[in-house]
């Protein structure tokens, strides 16, 4: 069955401190912050873009639900960020505070490691061979 489909999935990552997250994600991972948007309460939301990877950014919101991993202490979701340069980006990112979960190893066809920002999401960061 063939589908002519143009549906895209896009992160939206929940964070404590939506201008320092964007500050990190574009220091670490070379992303550029596209659009801004100003809520009340001095509170952010940005569109940010990864090599052409779009993702939504934005600061808590505690009466719509919308909490970080950071209050949550728990991220269920991994983000898999797929670059030629995962292990420039990884080794930047753990320069500006990510932790490391899993170091750069080989497995199968691709290299992979793993990091929580210090937004409490996790990344694995891969490159297929």
């Amino acid at each position: 069955m063939m589908r002519n489909s143009t549906a895209t999935v896009k992160p939206f990552l929940t964070v404590n401190n939506c201008q320092q997250a964007v500050e990190f994600y574009i220091a670490a991972f070379e992303a550029i912050e596209t659009k801004r948007f100003e809520m009340p309460d001095k509170k952010l939301s940005s569109v940010v873009e990864i090599e052409d990877a779009e993702f939504y950014v934005g600061d808590e919101e505690l009466q719509n639900g919308n909490l970080s991993p950071y209050l949550n202490l728990n991220s269920p979701v991994r983000i898999i960020l797929n670059s030629r340069n995962a292990d420039k980006l990884f080794e930047k990112a753990l320069k500006l505070g990510a932790i490391e979960i899993c170091p750069i190893t080989n497995e199968h066809d691709w290299r992979i490691d793993k990091l929580q920002d210090p937004f409490g999401h996790i990344w694995e960061i891969w490159y297929i061979l």
